[in-house]
């Protein structure tokens, strides 16, 4: 089965070499463009560019599919179905009606809950206790598809969005390539429409979410903090500083909002509209990323 692949960051990354492990015949992989990155501002691949060149499979970077000689192009490489794990573009129904047996995709949340473009994100932010992978066809809306088939993954209660997509990955590559042996073996796979009922969203994130309302209730502070990490990151300002808040764990005690409650060994205990949350883990501005005890007992605070 001719698979073309199309995808742009490490989850889609981890899912293309799980198919090139297992054997599949990858005929193409479609990429964003090269982007400026670093301090420098160099132009740098993304990790599926560098691991599809790396197996010597041809690349593509359209910044669109508005022309036809893009469009061609890829319909020149006659796709059985196209495979897309975190492209970052929305597919046009030309894209879409080239492959035999269509596009499907691999999406970071249980839909129909968490569409959109930060979906494991908003699941910490929100508390969820559970979330996991979605095989899904692709349509013209966004994640809207019929499913294939899913993968649920419990969340820890300290785990960060970045711990949570590096497992999310791997088990999205393992969603990809069972379902891609579906169709291997039967054709067109079936599946279910999304309930309307249940559909959520999960808008981008920017650093307008930073900030943390130390009236929020700890768990929400403590969400936050997890959902943020690693990007764009909770902030804070303490005695006039301006930090960046890595890691949280909730605590007992009490106070009003933003109080800062005492430095134990581990953080810096800080009430909030209920319970309080001890900071383990912040940078200050202009400093490095370091334990909250250890900056704290060099930099005193008023108490």
């Amino acid at each position: 089965m001719r698979i073309v692949f199309m995808g742009t960051p490490d989850i889609a990354a981890v899912c293309l070499d799980r198919i090139l492990k297992d054997g599949f015949e990858v005929v193409g992989v479609y990429t964003q463009p090269d982007r400026p990155r670093g301090r420098g501002m160099k132009l740098t691949a993304s990790p599926v560019k560098v691991l599809a060149q790396s197996a010597g499979i041809p690349v593509f970077q359209p910044d669109s599919f508005r022309e036809e000689e893009t469009v061609e192009q890829l319909r020149a490489l006659k796709p059985d179905i196209c495979a897309v794990v975190a492209y970052g573009r929305l597919l046009p129904q030309k894209v879409l009606d080239i492959p035999k047996y269509g596009c499907i995709n691999i999406h970071a949340s249980l839909l129909p809950k968490y569409r959109g473009s930060a979906p494991y994100q908003w699941a910490v932010l929100n508390g969820e206790k559970e979330t996991g992978v979605t095989a899904m066809y692709l349509v013209r809306e966004m994640d809207a598809g019929d499913m294939i088939d899913a993968v649920r993954t419990p969340i820890g209660e300290n785990e960060t969005a970045g711990a949570l997509l590096d497992r999310l990955a791997e088990l999205g590559a393992g969603l990809l390539s069972k379902t891609l042996a579906r169709f291997v073996s039967q054709g067109k796979v079936p599946a279910q429409p999304q309930d309307p009922a249940q559909v959520s969203f999960a808008p981008m994130l920017d650093k307008s979410f930073c900030p943390i309302d130390w009236t929020k209730p700890a768990g929400q502070v403590h969400d936050q903090v997890r959902g943020l990490n690693p990007w764009p990151v909770a902030t804070m300002v303490l005695g006039g500083k301006l930090f960046k808040v890595y890691e949280t764990v909730l605590t007992e005690g009490h106070g009003t909002p933003g109080e800062v409650l005492g430095l134990t060994k581990t953080g810096l205990r800080i009430a909030c509209g209920e319970g309080a949350v001890e900071i383990r883990t912040l940078q200050a501005e202009g400093g490095k990323r370091m334990g909250a005890a250890d900056y704290f007992r060099g930099h005193p605070l008023e108490m």
